[in-house]
């Protein structure tokens, strides 16, 4: 493991996961609500409804939850990293859609991101990179410090009428039948029938 990687892993898998309390999230990994802002606003992205000022929620990737699927809040979401390291793949709709991917890790000097911004209407998912998910395959102590941890706050808070996760059907209405939309098949939700 590089020495980044060790630095930057402090808290094991398991110790993490029991401590924090976290449960599977329906979009993938872990997660636990930490605040819901008893405050309200009317949100701009939900015409005018009020949510709550802002959220937050740990959200944890490990190697047996090694991503989540593409889903789109109505709000914005700020994502600030604990320890470890995911892609993050960012769909912007369009002719044609733009996909972007960015790396939260500690390795900043390499174009890793410390914080990523999310704004309203973009298709997100995240996922561990092969290449740690390899290290994590070594050994069960290896896999122990494999994963990412962050915490998001959405603002306005998160409510879920304000959440959709991305269909095949609408992966196919975005790209097509295309070879991109094949890459990102495995990362959506089946329609339902």
């Amino acid at each position: 493991m590089s020495s980044i990687r060790t630095k930057s892993y402090a808290i094991s898998n398991s110790i993490a996961i029991k401590q924090l309390g976290l449960i599977k999230h329906p979009e993938g990994g872990y997660f636990v609500e930490t605040d819901r802002q008893s405050d309200q606003v009317p949100s701009p992205f939900a015409d005018g409804a009020l949510r709550s000022l802002a959220t937050s929620i740990y959200y944890f990737l490990t190697p047996d939850e090694p991503n989540g699927v593409f889903h789109m809040n109505k709000s914005a979401t700020m994502h600030v990293l604990h320890q470890g390291r995911a892609e993050y793949v960012l769909i912007t709709p369009g002719n044609p859609p733009r996909v972007e991917k960015k790396v939260m890790g500690a390795d900043i000097q390499n174009g890793e991101v410390l914080q990523l911004l999310v704004p309203s209407g973009i298709w997100k998912m995240s996922r561990l990179l092969p290449s740690d998910l390899a290290i994590a395959r070594a050994s069960l102590e290896a896999g122990e410090h494999v994963g990412c941890l962050i915490t998001e706050v959405v603002f306005p808070g998160f409510a879920w009428e304000d959440h959709y996760f991305l269909t095949q059907s609408g992966l196919t209405a975005l790209f097509g039948d295309s070879d991109e939309a094949q890459k990102w098949a495995p990362y959506v939700r089946k329609d339902k029938k």
